[in-house]
């Protein structure tokens, strides 16, 4: 088994050297419909009363074979199959003759699948001899290039004749590239814009990013005149922006001159790297690539607005147009460009000579190879559908989920794939995708369907005898008329309701007879387990097969199974009836069963809470008795504390027996508590059998202290008072002295700055005397 399954799940289908098991994983049934949904192998029996009475309709949903040996017809399954129709299958043509020929067969497919069940088909693929090339070659123009620019010049013959050695429909153009023109990838001086190479040459055109100098074209002459007039450029970093090139170059196909019929290629020459998404950013440039032509009077307009872009974007826009890329690098920069390949299906890397006039033998080698090697492949695919493709040709690739390859297929050769598609689950639509080899114009349409639904041939009438004239048949069970319900409609509603005779088998608002019967006339009828028995219960939410086990036995084989709990036999015990009765395990040294603070459970205690096994003797977790025992003591042993006038109905149950000792005979654990007279009394107590149950001794002399002095303590607080007043009044009367003392000094401090002498008074006036005659008139 270990071989089969790689091989079943590298096939998804049943071909291959090991034979797939069938199962059908049942969830929830209730219909036909439900049961093909739950997984490829599942069919349904149709067959009247096939189901027994209490049994539930889900054991019609199962495998062919099961269902055969349960006594099923075979004309009463209902199993939907796939279904493959090929709706265009023209022949492949044998060699071009001027026309579309067809390299691909079959053209379009109509598949209708179930779920899970996987089907396969297969695709022809024949190469057409003398098929039509388009090569495009884009030349990197910057001043590192000048050397290789003589060379090309030189070359137009020599790549006509390989062109011609390859098909009698060859067609070259010719594009050149340097880079964006802002800084800081070019010099924008406007003197250096205009002539960026150096001062020596005379030959150098403007700084530009990307040139489209002739169009896809059959004349040598006419390649030969448009290479010389092309010059040398320049620019400032070494990587270019080539990206930029074969993007405009790929999307312009109006511009390019790309037929509609042909091989496409782009060979790149460049001793560079290149600018790929993001370094626009260097440049403030931050719009992205949009992948659309913007090309006019042969330039690419939106060189210095948009960045590059990135190598998903390009090697996209490269198989939607069926263009094959050739890198003709120089050896320096052949591992970045390697890197590049992988990244870009269908493409090849050839290293140039110094002065590139080996790029002819390049470009023949790498055709040939992209020629020879055939990968069929798609495009995107609908959800939850997988597609697997096994090669069937001399130098076959391994089967995978993404791409079959064939290589070494030379022109005229036909080979095929075999193609496995699956759906994982029910589609609400038809959808479809393209199967294509890359390169090639050529594509198969699968168009796809799902197969979910049961056709049953039902007879219409809505009165048939098996639902007792009540209702219709859908699929071997009864679909009731309304105001009829049950398995045989056999329930009349009546003036009830439907939802609250259903909602009445419902458990908490819960499953429907718990999922495990039918719910007639307000009440569950259980069906039968797979053993045979019965569920049961109001609501059949029991089953006697879900107990505990022991020894891989229900219930140890000593009880029987009841509502999932064991109902031990006598003698046995245990939540699997897997002990016997015993208490020998349990017995303490005093013979007791667990100290009477726990239960013997399979010949172990199962103590009370806090207690610790093995035998229930110590309490960690328990309060502390010698503070909980404390009143007890105190009203038991000298007749005070909080249980004084009803000590006997308090303290009996709890203290057995206690005595009163004047000495304890053994040093031991001793309670030293102070009682509600503050008097220390020292006790010790046993536990007994139970939780709550002692033996006390008690020391017969307390440790009383000796009352407080009364009149010492009102001598003393007279004294402390007095002693306190007197303080504060030093206090105050040596504030109010440091105040008279620091006046005193301001006043001497004032007078010592006096500039009056001694005996003058600066407050003392001269009196002055004025005398007037009332009589006098001034006359």
């Amino acid at each position: 088994m270990d071989l089969c399954l790689p091989l079943l799940l590298l096939l998804m289908g049943t071909n291959g050297l090991c034979q797939q098991e069938e199962v059908c994983s049942k969830s929830v049934i209730n219909s036909c419909r439900d049961c093909m949904r739950s997984g490829p192998y599942c069919v349904w029996c149709k067959q009247l009363n096939f189901t027994k009475p209490g049994e539930q309709e889900a054991a019609r949903c199962d495998t062919r074979a099961k269902l055969i040996g349960r006594n099923c017809k075979e004309d009463e399954i209902i199993s939907p199959k796939n279904n493959l129709t090929i709706v265009k299958e023209d022949p492949l043509s044998l060699s071009f003759i001027q026309q579309e020929p067809v390299q691909l067969k079959p053209q379009k497919i109509s598949l209708r699948l179930r779920p899970g069940l996987s089907t396969t088909f297969n695709v022809f693929f024949k190469r057409v001899q003398g098929y039509p090339v388009d090569l495009y070659y884009l030349m990197d123009l910057s001043y590192s290039m000048k050397d290789d620019l003589e060379n090309v010049k030189e070359l137009g013959k020599d790549l006509f004749a390989a062109l011609k050695s390859i098909t009698e429909h060859g067609q070259i153009g010719f594009g050149a590239f340097v880079d964006k023109t802002v800084l800081p990838y070019t010099n924008t001086n406007e003197k250096k814009l205009q002539r960026p190479c150096d001062e020596a040459d005379q030959q150098c055109q403007a700084a530009f990013g990307y040139r489209h100098v002739l169009s896809m074209t059959n004349s040598e002459l006419e390649f030969k005149r448009k290479v010389t007039e092309q010059s040398i450029s320049g620019n400032l970093d070494s990587p270019e922006g080539s990206l930029d090139a074969m993007m405009q170059a790929a999307v312009c196909g109006d511009k390019i001159g790309w037929r509609n019929s042909s091989t496409r290629l782009i060979v790149l020459t460049t001793d560079a790297g290149f600018h790929m998404a993001g370094d626009g950013k260097l440049a403030g440039i931050l719009e992205p690539n949009d992948e659309h032509c913007h090309m006019q009077n042969n330039l690419y307009t939106k060189s210095t607005e948009m960045d590059y872009p990135s190598v998903g974007q390009l090697a996209m826009q490269l198989a939607k147009n069926n263009i094959q890329p050739i890198f003709a690098v120089t050896k320096n920069v052949e591992i970045v460009y390697k890197q590049l390949q992988q990244m870009i299906p269908n493409s090849e890397v050839g290293v140039l000579s110094k002065n590139s006039d080996n790029v002819v033998r390049l470009i023949q080698e790498a055709y040939h190879k992209l020629s020879s090697k055939v990968t069929l492949t798609h495009g995107n695919l609908p959800p939850n559908v997988s597609v697997v493709y096994t090669p069937k040709c001399a130098y076959a690739g391994s089967a995978m989920a993404s791409e079959g390859v064939c290589d070494k297929v030379s022109a005229g050769e036909e080979i095929y794939f075999e193609v496995t598609v699956t759906v994982a689950s029910c589609m609400k639509n038809t959808a479809s995708f393209t199967i294509r080899p890359q390169g090639i114009k050529d594509t198969l349409t699968v168009t796809l369907s799902t197969n979910c639904e049961c056709e049953c041939e039902d007879p219409e009438k809505s009165d048939h005898p098996h639902c007792k004239g009540k209702g219709r048949i859908s699929c071997g069970i009864c679909s009731c008329n309304e105001g009829f319900v049950g398995q045989f409609c056999e329930c009349s509603v009546g003036n009830k309701d439907e939802h609250s005779l259903r909602a009445s088998c419902r458990r908490q608002n819960g499953t429907e007879c718990e999922g495990q019967g039918d719910c007639v006339c307000g009440r569950c009828q259980c069906h039968t387990t797979e053993s045979g028995s019965s569920y049961h219960g109001d609501f059949c939410e029991c089953d006697d097969e879900h107990c505990e086990k022991s020894h891989n036995k229900l219930c140890g084989g000593n009880g029987k199974c009841n509502c999932g709990k064991c109902e031990c036999f006598p003698g046995y015990e245990g939540s699997a009836c897997q002990c016997k009765m015993s208490s020998e395990g349990c017995r303490t040294p005093n013979n007791t069963v667990c100290y009477g603070r726990g239960t013997c459970k399979c010949d172990q205690c199962e103590c009370n809470e806090g207690y610790q096994r093995p035998k229930c003797h110590e309490c960690l977790g328990c309060p502390d008795p010698c503070q909980t025992k404390l009143n007890c003591i105190e009203c038991l042993g000298f007749g005070s504390g909080p249980f004084e006038k009803n000590c006997t109905v308090a303290c009996t149950t709890s203290i057995i027996t206690y005595e009163m000792v004047d000495q304890f005979p053994i040093a031991s654990k001793q309670c030293h508590q102070k009682d509600t007279e503050g008097c220390w009394i020292t006790f010790k107590l046993e536990q007994l059998v139970g939780e709550d149950s002692y033996k006390a001794e008690i020391l017969k002399q307390r440790d009383c202290p000796e009352p407080p002095s009364v009149t010492a303590i009102i001598g003393g607080s007279i004294a402390s008072v007095a002693l306190i007043g007197i303080v504060l009044l030093m206090l105050i009367k040596l504030l109010l002295y440091m105040k008279d003392l620091k006046e005193y000094r301001k006043f001497e401090n004032e007078k010592k700055k006096s500039k009056w002498a001694e005996a003058d008074n600066p407050l003392f006036k001269n009196a002055t005397t004025t005398v007037a005659n009332p009589t006098f008139t001034g006359e």
